[in-house]
């Protein structure tokens, strides 16, 4: 039995669908990210699995018990907000200890357990300091602390970084992710950063309009995304239409291109090729383009450290490519270049499943 399931979880708050039907299951001790824009549906999804809002349908089940009507604090379930919300009148250990005097536990029992959990987080040394003597990492650690000291059977973390610069950010998510496996406490981590969602999850729900979009190990929704969202929104993503020319191939702009993918497909098919851009190879044109390829010119570098991506414009569009730095300057803008990808590291997706355009404007030109 999932240890939280969300079945058919939708919340509508007037006309407006916030969630439209969300079904996802963790097992005990997974660290599960719902990843998404903003306005996807991903914190309304959060605050009804902590009973700060109840559902317009649906139901929010743990050890295999609805709890949709529970009141979050009989919910047993630890959160952690994007502004820490620390009472600032307390010191650090008073704040981690707050939770624990509610419950009435006896003092030294307090005591021990605030001394553990604030060496646990790495603030052994601050729990006479008050929040405004911390930093925004050290404020969030003592949150983090707070939310653990009830030990809860369900932690559940809102955006906790993104008030935090860059290095930070880094350092404090392997921290969460360390105390989450060394505790082996279940885990739902809302994020729209990509980046933190793959690094440090066992498995990665994408939202997008209110529904899942995905739902896979971080490897998988990198490598075989399932819709054209999924696959725009995780990562860099070359996108190529194209038409299936026979088993094993696609047509794109003219030019036939080997794509494994397209054996067992129907000629004719329209379909968008997905290619990442760390397997796009580009070559210094000859004369024309080998089989296979798109010529076309570079039309752009970004220096990103050792890798530089290129814009490569070919007839039917824009190629990206990442290339080692080095390699990248004897590729200069303006250069005639070929790109091409090796034909398994393609994915194929048909071309009805793609975004529709907007609608014209009835009021405009």
């Amino acid at each position: 039995m999932p240890h939280v399931e969300l079945r058919e979880l939708r919340r509508s708050f007037g006309e407006f669908e916030a969630l439209k039907g969300i079904n996802v299951s963790l097992e005990a001790g997974e660290f599960l990210s719902l990843l998404g824009p903003s306005g996807c549906g991903k914190t309304t999804a959060l605050r009804l699995v902590a009973g700060f809002d109840r559902p317009t349908s649906g139901q929010v089940v743990v050890d295999g018990k609805d709890v949709s009507s529970v009141p979050p604090n009989r919910r047993d379930m630890g959160m952690v907000f994007q502004a820490y919300s620390l009472f600032p009148n307390m010191t650090a250990e008073k704040n981690v200890e707050y939770g624990l005097r509610i419950r009435k536990q006896g003092r030294g029992e307090r005591r021990k357990k605030v001394e553990e959990l604030l060496e646990l987080v790495g603030l052994g040394h601050a729990g006479k300091r008050y929040p405004h003597q911390l930093s925004g990492g050290m404020q969030q650690r003592v949150a983090l602390a707070r939310a653990l000291a009830i030990e809860p059977r369900v932690l559940l973390l809102d955006e906790p970084l993104s008030a935090l610069d860059a290095k930070v950010r880094v350092q404090l998510r392997e921290e969460i992710r360390r105390i989450q496996t060394q505790l082996g406490i279940t885990t739902i981590y809302v994020t729209h950063d990509q980046e933190e969602a793959l690094s440090i999850s066992d498995h990665v729900a994408v939202m997008y309009g209110g529904r899942i979009e995905q739902v896979g190990t971080p490897a998988e929704m990198y490598g075989a995304p399932a819709t054209p969202f999924v696959a725009e929104f995780i990562g860099t993503m070359n996108r190529l239409e194209a038409t299936v020319a026979d088993s094993g191939a696609v047509e794109h702009g003219g030019v036939r291109l080997r794509v494994d993918a397209a054996q067992g497909r129907s000629r004719g098919e329209r379909v968008l090729v997905l290619v990442r851009p760390e397997v796009v190879e580009v070559e210094a044109a000859a004369n024309g383009a080998p089989d296979g390829a798109l010529a076309g010119e570079v039309v752009s570098h970004t220096f990103l450290g050792s890798v530089t991506r290129i814009k490569v414009a070919a007839e039917a569009g824009e190629v990206t490519a990442d290339v080692s730095t080095a390699r990248a300057e004897t590729l200069p803008v303006g250069a005639r270049v070929t790109a091409r990808f090796p034909a398994e590291s393609a994915r194929l997706l048909s071309l009805a499943q793609a975004p529709a355009p907007p609608a014209a404007d009835p009021d405009g030109p």
